[in-house]
């Protein structure tokens, strides 16, 4: 599976994506469902020295290779998290969260978005992106428990915001 994501990643640059989500310096970022961490490297550059990157992921191979990438390239920002919903992230304390290619497989997808909803700060944005769902299914899965609303629909992901 990594390999298929390198293989992606050289046609889609993931560095493309991110730049879509105007992160800045010092913010903090969650990557849920991060697999092999396709995003890090991207969002290290992003959030620089300042800022911090959660990656999240139920699979302990995932998380270990993301461990592999940050003392490879010396990322001293990045924490992992080894789970399927539960984040033990403090409330308000996120800028943006990533949510790609996860939410279809999800056996709990409501109790996501509210744990994602409560570690988000106001008007934090959650990126959202599911191949394996139509963008009408997204729209009204995300948006139908009044957690978040759409920003915008960018090239790649959908822009949601957090609703108060």
């Amino acid at each position: 599976m990594a390999f298929i994501y390198k293989f992606r990643d050289l046609l889609l640059p993931r560095k493309s994506i991110i730049k879509e989500l105007g992160i800045q310096p010092g913010f903090h970022v969650l990557d849920f469902g991060c697999g092999p961490g396709s995003y890090l490297i991207p969002l290290a550059e992003s959030v620089g020295k300042t800022g911090k990157i959660y990656a999240l992921d139920g699979h302990p191979l995932a998380i270990q290779m993301v461990l592999n990438i940050a003392s490879r390239k010396r990322l001293t920002n990045v924490q992992t998290i080894l789970s399927d919903c539960r984040t033990g992230l403090p409330d308000n304390s996120m800028d943006v969260v990533l949510l790609y290619d996860t939410f279809h497989d999800l056996s709990e997808p409501d109790g996501v978005l509210r744990e994602l909803h409560r570690v988000l700060k106001a008007n934090g944005i959650l990126s959202f992106n599911d191949h394996h769902m139509k963008e009408n299914e997204i729209m009204s899965r995300v948006t139908k428990g009044g957690l978040f609303r759409l920003s915008k629909k960018g090239k790649r992901t959908f822009i949601f915001l957090k609703e108060e």
